[in-house]
């Protein structure tokens, strides 16, 4: 594991000023011995010098390295056993790791692996740190796709590694080759290794569901095997100095579109690694026609989730709000998803559809659904009237359907009805109706006269409306009186003089 230069410092000290041993400083500070041994050796310290306090295998050491320079894959177990013959009285475990530092572990030669064009590509995420939208901040993932034969690199950059995002990534790096490599090699990622044990392997669910459409053979590299997916592995480092560096971008979009432009440019028109006479564009042009043909319909690339839709018109998706129609407040919906749009649908349909945002605590409105909202409130607020009018005065629904059969404003008539409630009251509002509809006289303005008549007939002056504040505060305001007492001494001087 890689350690602070503080770490380093510190093995440092415990080793020269303390005279620790290898593992004791790594019990100490809670590391591996071999991080210790590490450390220790990059400042100079040979291995025959990690154990300074005497030892009773020191007298055993040229035993131990000429038995292995001998025989390099003798046992310690064997080399202890022939140190006890000559009289090593230790234990067994510490001449072990003694036998371990001198043991010379030869480095396993890797061949160069070759494929056929059109055989196989591979694939990984590089990640790139984060980029800013608005207030959130985001991971910035590039999904790398290389054709091993001709090393035609495609490159599209994600905000994330999610399984969705992952298998976008395969459906359009075949777009882009206009075709399908026979097998595809990944290293143990999540995205496509859920778990792993010796050669028992279970895969991503969703993509072995694309590799079923698309026709090709998921891989992954054996653990520790860097030569199997070299080509992924150097193509993102080539991302990272011939694109990437101080590379000026706008938003996601204008970056992939940056990708695609160095993909078909800068990237095709190096040489090919197979065959120094022809450029990667021409050795793909060749590797081309050897791809399996891409599948009649394209692959259902988008996130789909299922959300529920609160008491407000909006739904929450990756950090922001989205708006709906205020029908289906309180229901289940799904929200499908790419990188440029997010559409919601309840029960198989779509109910709208809006422009994906990246950045976080946002709203994304339609004007159509707040309107639509507004004008619930207003015939919500209707039904209230009507239903206070049915109440207080159970004539007025004929009088009510009599101004339908008219063709008059049912609103209009309603309004005025509920101002004529609030004036005279309910059971003057109710014999008003009565006699209107005897005499039948249906219009509002005759209820109205009646109610005057009989107001005036009883010696009553007209009511009057009082427009109170409508804000709340103003209805409970508080007025402190102030003292008159300065009042009365200017009374009482004005009497003196």
């Amino acid at each position: 594991m890689p350690i602070t230069k503080e770490m380093e410092a510190e093995i440092l000290r415990l080793f020269h000023a303390e005279h620790w041993r290898e593992n004791t400083i790594a019990r100490q500070l809670n590391v591996h011995h071999a991080t210790v041994r590490r450390a220790l050796q990059r400042n100079g310290i040979k291995p025959e010098r990690l154990h300074l306090r005497k030892s009773k295998a020191d007298p055993y050491i040229d035993l131990i390295r000429s038995t292995l320079r001998k025989y390099p894959t003798i046992t310690a177990k064997r080399i202890w056993e022939m140190a006890r013959a000559r009289g090593y009285s230790g234990a067994y475990d510490y001449f072990a790791d003694i036998v371990g530092r001198y043991r010379q572990k030869p480095l396993e030669p890797f061949l160069r692996l070759r494929t056929l064009p059109g055989e196989q590509s591979q694939v990984d995420w590089g990640h790139f740190g984060t980029f800013k939208v608005g207030d959130a901040e985001r991971r910035l993932l590039a999904f790398v796709m290389v054709l091993s034969w001709s090393r035609q690199i495609f490159l599209r950059f994600y905000p994330g590694d999610s399984t969705s995002y992952f298998v976008d990534g395969h459906a359009e790096a075949f777009k882009f080759f206009g075709g399908v490599p026979r097998e595809i090699l990944y290293d143990n990622l999540k995205s496509a290794v859920l778990e792993r044990a010796g050669s028992a392997i279970r895969f991503n669910p969703k993509l072995l569901d694309l590799a079923g459409h698309y026709r090709f053979a998921p891989k992954p590299v054996a653990p520790a095997r860097g030569n199997e997916k070299g080509r992924v592995e150097r193509a993102i480092r080539y991302v990272r100095t011939s694109f990437f560096a101080a590379r000026k971008w706008s938003d996601l979009n204008d970056l992939n579109k940056q990708a695609l432009e160095w993909c078909l440019g800068t990237a095709a028109e190096r040489l090919c690694p197979e065959d120094k006479k022809k450029t990667v564009g021409e050795a793909f042009s060749e590797e081309q026609n050897q791809l399996l043909p891409l599948p009649e319909y394209e692959y259902y690339t988008r996130e789909s989730v299922p959300a529920k839709v609160g008491k407000t018109p909006y739904v929450r998706f990756d950090l922001n709000d989205y708006s709906v129609p205020p029908f289906v407040v309180g229901k289940s919906v799904m929200l499908i998803a790419d990188l440029h749009t997010v559409t919601v649908t309840h029960e198989g349909s779509v109910v709208c559809e809006h422009q994906r945002c990246f950045d976080k605590g946002r709203q994304i409105e339609d004007a159509m659904h707040l309107e639509d909202v507004v004008e619930m409130k207003r015939a919500a607020k209707k039904h209230r009237s009507l239903d206070r009018l049915r109440h207080a005065a159970p004539s007025c629904k004929a009088l009510l359907e009599a101004t339908c059969l008219r063709g008059s404003s049912l609103g209009y008539v309603t309004r005025n009805l509920v101002h004529l409630l609030e004036l005279y009251g309910a059971s003057e509002l109710e014999i008003a109706i009565k006699e209107a509809l005897a005499k039948e006289r249906t219009h509002f303005s005759d209820v109205q006269q009646i109610l005057e008549h009989r107001r005036k007939s009883k010696g009553l002056l007209p009511p009057v409306h009082l427009t109170l504040p409508a804000h709340a505060s103003a209805l409970s305001a508080q007025f402190k009186p102030h003292s008159l007492a300065n009042y009365d001494k200017l009374t009482n001087k004005s009497k003196g003089e």
